[in-house]
């Protein structure tokens, strides 16, 4: 059986603005590096709790919960790979716009550089 692999997106400059999130929100990189072991090892309906579809775009997001909520958007791209394009604290209900497209920006972006 072929192997789940989790990817993170980075930018031109080398950075991986998902990592560096996790690497600030410690409690956050506990529990994300679980559901991406997971995700790795089992595929995502091991994960199904954690994940969620963001109706009306391509992305989906991890659900972290804990002290604060905190919000991996994703999406899959080639067969069994993930690519973390953006990780924020959720504070509302609604997942704000303003992050949506930040995700959706990065996404165009490597849609432009695969093609």
């Amino acid at each position: 059986m072929d192997k789940w692999k989790v990817n993170y997106y980075i930018l031109l400059s080398g950075n991986s603005p998902v990592k560096e999130f996790l690497d600030v929100n410690l409690k956050a990189k506990v529990k994300a590096l679980r559901i991406f072991s997971n995700i790795e090892e089992y595929g995502l309906t091991s994960v199904t709790p954690h994940i969620k579809k963001l109706t009306g775009t391509p992305l989906w997001e991890i659900r972290i919960l804990g002290e604060d909520s905190v919000r991996i958007l994703y999406v899959t791209r080639q067969e069994k790979q993930v690519l973390l394009l953006h990780a924020f604290v959720k504070k509302t209900n609604k997942t704000p716009t303003k992050e949506i497209n930040v995700a959706l920006v990065r996404l165009k972006e490597v849609d432009s550089l695969t093609k």
